[in-house]
């Protein structure tokens, strides 16, 4: 018998990282386009309703997103990657996020806050604790409060023909208000006819791509269902006490609850892993959205609800680790 027939032959073992079963066409760049899709009728109805404001603002929070995730990796010797298309997504939440008239220099800055301080800093995408979009919009709100307060949504009859621009958002109304409003129902903000932020002003626009996520399984159902029940409980119970003049639905319906339900707080990177920690997550975000709106000198409060929430989620992903097959190990005597 020969040598070559005794020895054993060592199996050729590759180690990696999980997953190890996974999707092939389950990469970066078809969730981002995918996201990008879902958020078509949404951008569709900004520039229908306010025309050049919407592409401008658009256009510049992509290009200053992209440039400066670019400007970022090339700093820190890496290859850029624009092309899983993170940074396009970054820009376009942004702009939804931003009022029509703030000027040109906020939706600069806010891209750059998101991308180099929500993003980068933290070592790029999959490696932020916040996100981005909405550590870019608290930035430019914190610094440049009287740009884009309640006032700033209104502009004069005679500086723009846009007539939506010449009314207050429904959640000025509703602060400000000591009588019930919106007596013509609630289509005014489903379907768009109201002022607001660029992507806030219809809520069917963001039902529509919300759900599209939702079927592709790029968004976690649990986290909009759980944030806009918890809205429209907590909203219309402080209804009933007449601590607001919105009901549950106007809640979930105005501002940023339905962009902030499906496309903010379901980022897959900033929000929690397991069931039971999404259900928590999402409706940690619609309790303290509704206690900011009412209590709060903030006429929106899904913004901060977001980002105090992502802190939260290393906590609820260690709190709500799942049971293994088989039982809690037990610990061992001795």
């Amino acid at each position: 018998m020969s040598n070559t027939d005794t020895e054993t032959k060592t199996p050729n073992i590759e180690v990696s990282t999980s997953p190890h079963l996974a999707d092939p066409k389950g990469t970066t760049r078809r969730i981002m386009y995918d996201v990008l899709i879902g958020l078509v009728p949404a951008v569709v109805l900004s520039v229908v309703i306010f025309q050049w404001h919407s592409a401008v603002h658009l256009g510049i929070c992509i290009v200053t997103c992209m440039a400066t995730e670019w400007a970022c990796q090339r700093m820190r010797g890496r290859r850029a990657t624009l092309e899983d298309g993170a940074a396009i997504i970054t820009g376009v939440i942004l702009g939804l996020s931003l009022p029509a008239s703030c000027p040109i220099f906020v939706p600069i800055l806010g891209s750059i806050a998101a991308i180099a301080l929500g993003k980068m800093v933290f070592g790029g995408l999959g490696c932020n604790l916040f996100n981005p979009a909405m550590v870019g919009r608290a930035f430019v709100m914190l610094s440049f409060a009287a740009l884009l307060g309640s006032s700033s949504y209104v502009i004069g009859s005679d500086v723009t023909d846009i007539e939506v621009l010449t009314q207050a958002t429904p959640l000025a109304i509703a602060k400000a208000t000591a009588t019930d409003i919106w007596s013509e129902g609630i289509w005014p903000l489903f379907l768009g006819h109201t002022n607001g932020s660029l992507g806030e002003t219809s809520a069917l626009m963001l039902l529509l791509g919300g759900i599209y996520l939702c079927v592709r399984r790029v968004a976690a159902w649990e986290i909009p269902a759980a944030m806009l029940a918890a809205m429209l409980v907590l909203g219309q119970l402080f209804y009933w006490m007449d601590l607001t003049k919105f009901s549950g639905i106007y809640q979930i319906c105005s501002g940023a609850a339905m962009l902030g339900a499906f496309f903010i707080a379901t980022d897959p990177v900033t929000s929690p892993m397991s069931f039971k920690g999404k259900v928590i997550y999402g409706a940690g975000i619609g309790v303290l959205t509704i206690i900011m709106r009412v209590f709060s000198g903030y006429t929106e409060g899904v913004m901060f609800a977001v980002l105090l929430m992502n802190a939260a989620v290393p906590l609820l992903n260690r709190w709500t680790i799942p049971v293994p097959l088989g039982g809690k190990p037990q610990p061992q005597e001795g």
